[in-house]
C-alpha cells in the first residue's frame, strides 16, 4: 500500500482527506501535530508524499516542511492551507514543498496532485541508465543524482525532473508551459508560478551567483533555457 503521510490539526478536514486518499488507493498516516508527524515518519519510514497543512498547534507546516526536506530531499511535499495570500504558496516552495492545495480543494484535485507526485517519487518512472555531462554539472539518471565539479548537490525529486529537462534540451528555449507539463503532467491542476518559483530554488543550490544565473537563464516574456 502507498503510504501518505496527512498532518492536519482539523479533524473534519482530515477525515475528508483520508477519506478521498483510501478511495484513490493510499494508506493515509494521520497526524495532527508537528511533533506527531515526525513521530509518524520515524515509525512509517516508508512514506513517499507528505500532506502539511501550515497552521499547527505546535511549529508551522514551513519548519515541519524545512525538517523533512532536510532529513529526506527525495519525499514528495504537499502544503495545504486555507490561505490566498502569494507569499505563502511561495513561502512553501521555497522551504521544499513541490506543490500547494489551497482550501478547499476538491477531491479530484487533491488525489490529482498526490497521484502526479507520487509517481514523480515513487519511482513509477521507466528505469535509465548512463550520466548527462554539460559543463561542470554531472547527472547520474540511474540513482537521479547530481554533481557539481564532482560534489554533491541535493535535489528533490521535482528539482531533479527540471534539471534532466534542460540537461537533455541544452541551448533549447523552454516555456513555463513545456517544464509544466514535462515535469508536474498535462493534468496538473496548478498554476505556472510554481515553475518559478522551483527555478528560483533550483539556481540556490546550482548557480555560482543566484542573482546572475548562467547555467539556468531567463527567456523574457517565455521561459527559461540551459546554457551549458
Amino acid at each position: 500500500m502507498k503510504k501518505v503521510l496527512v498532518l492536519e490539526d482539523e479533524s473534519s478536514i482530515r477525515s475528508f482527506v483520508v477519506i478521498n486518499l483510501r478511495r484513490g488507493g493510499y494508506e493515509p498516516i494521520e497526524a495532527e501535530t508537528g511533533a506527531q508527524a515526525f513521530e509518524q515518519l520515524r515509525r512509517n519510514p516508508d512514506v513517499k508524499v507528505a500532506l502539511l497543512d501550515i497552521m499547527l498547534p505546535d511549529i508551522d507546516g514551513f519548519e515541519v516542511c524545512r525538517r523533512i526536506r532536510a532529513a529526506d530531499p527525495h519525499m514528495g511535499i504537499i502544503m495545504l492551507t486555507a490561505r490566498t495570500q502569494e507569499m505563502d504558496k511561495v513561502t512553501g516552495l521555497m522551504t521544499g514543498a513541490d506543490d500547494y492545495v489551497t482550501k478547499p480543494f476538491s477531491p479530484a484535485e487533491l488525489t490529482a496532485r498526490v497521484d502526479a507526485l507520487y509517481r514523480r517519487v515513487g519511482g513509477d518512472d521507466v528505469e535509465e541508465t548512463g550520466e548527462l555531462t554539460r559543463g561542470p554539472f554531472k547527472l547520474n539518471t540511474r540513482n537521479r543524482t547530481l554533481e557539481k565539479n564532482g560534489e554533491r548537490v541535493k535535489l528533490t525529486q521535482i528539482e531533479y525532473s527540471i534539471i534532466k529537462l534542460f540537461m537533455d534540451n541544452p541551448g533549447k528555449a523552454l516555456s513555463r508551459e513545456d517544464i509544466l507539463n514535462s515535469v508536474w503532467g498535462r493534468d496538473y491542476f496548478g498554476e505556472l508560478k510554481i515553475v518559478d518559483v522551483n527555478i528560483r530554488r533550483l539556481r540556490l543550490k546550482i548557480e555560482d551567483d543566484p542573482t546572475s544565473p548562467t547555467f539556468i537563464t531567463t527567456v523574457w516574456g517565455y521561459g527559461y533555457k540551459w546554457g551549458f
